[in-house]
């Protein structure tokens, strides 16, 4: 038989068993708030996943827009730059075309300079008396042209003679006919050839002209005894420095217009007796005449252009060998070729250059000179 302690140690009081059923019902709560934390944790972390992967998604097509967008910006960098560089050709070209444009105002500056002074030279030309003799003509442009009689040397081989005759028919039949037998005194037959002149003729000539700084042109001068005399007063006169002259380095008389070129030695000279234009000289027995200054104009060709040319009326003759004195034999020549039964006509002039000499033509505007 147990004793008495051992019956009380087996008998559990209710107290202590809901003391322990409280102690299973606090561990099953606790067991279910893990349970419910294990299952937020669970779906904090699939949650958490989710994100990322969307997260990662988002990172790559951010990474991808990122990449597009860095090459449309560097295809735009390139256009800018391309745009950049064609800019500064632009500018290159821009500044190239000024200074050629500042060039050029300068050559027209200096171009108007020159014209304003071809402008003031017009203005006081010298003068000179005209009549007129009823020949007109039709109005037209004639600015900055005037007439020319050109004057053409041609050099003669030895053995040649010149013919112009005064018809350009008679000319072009002895040339159709090309040989040509002469008979000479004694019965001396000459075979000669009659071939074309050509020339080379201006076509176009410019002229670049310039006021002289120490010359003065002087017309309407006075009539005197001998040209030495004018000559003399005139240098007497400008040479006064109360009648506004200088230094006279020399006096030349133009005998194809009657006028007078006086040079001075000093530059200074020349500007200030062709603004005054009008000055009294001292002429015969004491007396004044009013003669007039102007400007003298120096000129060289700033561009020549020319054309060959055969003169109708002109036809040269070869072959010819010096058998009689140049005089005689020219003669003769004239003689055959002025006879209609030759082919001839009338001859305006002949010139004849035997063999072993040189000797030069002069053709002008009057030779029957045609393109």
């Amino acid at each position: 038989m147990m004793s008495s302690d051992e019956d009380f140690s087996l008998v559990t009081p209710e107290s202590e068993l809901q003391k322990i059923r409280n102690e299973i019902s606090k561990c099953q709560r606790t067991y279910d708030t893990i349970l419910s934390d294990q299952k937020m944790l669970a779906d904090g972390r699939d949650n958490n996943l989710h994100f990322a992967k969307e997260f990662d998604q988002r990172c790559t097509n951010m990474k991808a827009a990122l990449k597009a967008e860095q090459q449309k910006q560097e295809q735009i960098l390139e256009m800018e730059q391309r745009k950049v560089a064609a800019l500064l050709d632009d500018q290159q070209s821009l500044r190239t075309q000024i200074q050629r444009a500042q060039e050029d105002i300068q050559q027209l500056e200096e171009t108007n300079q020159r014209l304003r002074q071809q402008s003031d030279v017009s203005t006081a030309v010298p003068e000179r008396k005209v009549i007129f003799k009823g020949d007109t003509s039709d109005a037209g442009d004639t600015s900055g042209c005037f007439d020319i009689n050109p004057k053409v040397v041609y050099p003669m081989e030895g053995g040649t003679a010149l013919i112009t005759f005064e018809e350009e028919a008679v000319a072009q039949n002895i040339l159709k006919h090309k040989d040509h037998d002469v008979v000479l005194e004694g019965g001396v037959t000459l075979s000669v050839q009659a071939l074309p002149v050509h020339l080379m003729m201006p076509s176009y000539v410019e002229l670049d002209t310039q006021v002289c700084p120490h010359r003065i042109l002087v017309s309407n001068l006075p009539k005197m005894d001998s040209e030495e005399r004018l000559l003399d007063k005139l240098e007497l006169h400008f040479s006064k420095k109360k009648n506004g002259g200088g230094e006279v380095e020399e006096t030349d008389m133009l005998s194809d217009s009657g006028n007078v070129v006086i040079t001075f030695v000093d530059n200074n000279i020349a500007k200030g007796l062709t603004d005054k234009q009008d000055h009294e000289v001292e002429a015969e027995r004491g007396k004044r005449h009013k003669v007039k200054v102007t400007p003298f104009l120096n000129g060289k060709i700033a561009d020549l252009q020319t054309r060959e040319t055969v003169c109708r009326r002109s036809v040269l003759l070869t072959g010819i060998p010096s058998i009689m004195d140049q005089e005689s034999l020219q003669d003769q020549l004239e003689i055959h070729f002025q006879k209609t039964c030759n082919g001839g006509g009338e001859v305006d002039d002949i010139i004849y250059n035997p063999l072993g000499q040189t000797t030069v033509a002069e053709f002008d505007g009057d030779s029957g000179a045609t393109e």
